[in-house]
């Protein structure tokens, strides 16, 4: 089959919660019957779907494009006071990563979303993108992207500030600007907008399709989600919806006839994908690194704190409690030692370590443990621990 020369590079899967209706399988079938080399994930605000989505695209033969569509905060992402209906006014940004060190950035960016300026969305703001925009390429997004926004408002010197401040960010031409054809008449007012934009501040263009589910037909089950969503009923006239049934999977013919009056748009698509080259490795584990101290062992480590708990543990209960349940402690040490012969060798050692770390911070701390589960969680070795 020839390579197509269409990509899609916004697309909400399954992922997208309550939002996104392609379910990954579907999504590579999809890419692969119109001849597509690579696939793109950009789900709103969150990589819950990433690996999945990458392994699935690798077994699939196609390249997996990692991105994500994350909500931008006006201000400051430490500000999380009500401005908009409860809501700070937030603008979609999608971000695409190239290569290792860019979806590394990406994972400390939605992190940092949820771990530090959660409000009502996981938000970034302007500081958090610089910082991390090393490995990423940017999008300027659909309608709620600042930019779209902007010029919808007719606020064009804004846009182009917003655009320059953007291309800068995302220096060495990894900035475009999205175009989208899906039946929505705000969206043709502001893809004349951005295709003047671009001559102006000569950033590129991109086509993209928003896609949020996979056949035309699928917009009435969408819209059902939606409902799901925002907790209202169908028949609901003031209730959220799309007003298109086009943010469907659309073909490269499609995409190409959409803007045969933007041939480069098409041809950016491709150009991105060749630039994103993202590989991970899936075979191999990785754990945290555990610090001992010059000269020590894991393996040594692990032994000395598993031995110095059993000895506290005994002092507490005592020897007459062994000897008056008839399990002399002979057993016990013996054990203790084969397990942690078992451990030693499995190269487990760090890990036992760690989580006795964790664990036992957590108590300290009153924070509620759960018993665990399986051969390791009921050892000896975890007891002694503190596991």
């Amino acid at each position: 089959m020839a390579s197509s020369p269409f990509v899609h590079l916004h697309c909400h899967t399954q992922y997208s919660l309550l939002d996104g209706a392609i379910r990954l399988d579907d999504l590579m079938e999809r890419a692969k019957s119109f001849g597509m080399n690579a696939v793109s994930i950009t789900d709103h605000g969150n990589l819950f779907g990433a690996m999945e989505f990458y392994i699935k695209a690798k077994k699939a033969g196609l390249k997996p494009i990692i991105g994500c569509e994350v909500y931008v905060t006006s201000g400051s992402r430490f500000d999380k006071t009500s401005r908009k209906s409860g809501e700070s006014f937030l603008n979609h940004l999608v971000l695409l990563a190239q290569d290792r060190t860019g979806y590394g950035n990406l994972l400390k960016i939605v992190s940092c979303a949820y771990l530090e300026s959660f409000y009502y969305k996981p938000r970034v703001d302007k500081e958090l993108l610089n910082k991390y925009n090393k490995g990423i390429i940017a999008l300027s997004a659909c309608l709620k992207g600042e930019i779209p926004y902007l010029l919808l408002n007719d606020r064009r010197d804004e846009a182009i500030k917003q655009a320059s401040l953007y291309s800068d960010i995302y220096d060495n031409g990894r900035f475009f600007l999205e175009l989208q054809d899906n039946g929505i008449k705000e969206q043709v007012i502001v893809n004349e907008r951005l295709i003047k934009l671009s001559e102006h501040t000569g950033i590129p263009l991109v086509a993209t399709n928003d896609c949020h589910y996979l056949e035309p037909g699928d917009a009435v089950a969408h819209d059902i989600l939606l409902c799901i969503q925002t907790g209202k009923i169908v028949t609901d006239k003031t209730r959220m919806r799309f007003s298109t049934d086009q943010l469907y999977y659309k073909s490269p013919q499609e995409m190409i006839r959409a803007f045969s009056n933007c041939p480069d748009a098409i041809k950016n698509t491709i150009l991105i994908a060749e630039r994103c080259n993202l590989e991970i490795e899936t075979d191999k584990l990785y754990f945290p690194s555990f610090t001992i101290e010059k000269g020590e062992t894991l393996e040594g480590n692990l032994g000395k704190d598993a031995r110095t708990g059993f000895e506290i543990f005994m002092k507490r209960r005592g020897e007459n409690y062994f000897k008056k349940n008839k399990n002399p402690l002979k057993k016990y040490y013996e054990r203790l030692e084969e397990e942690l012969a078992i451990i030693n060798k499995m190269g487990f050692a760090g890990y036992f370590l760690i989580v006795a770390d964790f664990i036992n911070w957590s108590k300290s701390n009153d924070i509620p443990v759960g018993p665990g589960r399986g051969s390791a969680a009921g050892s000896l070795v975890a007891f002694a621990l503190g596991i």
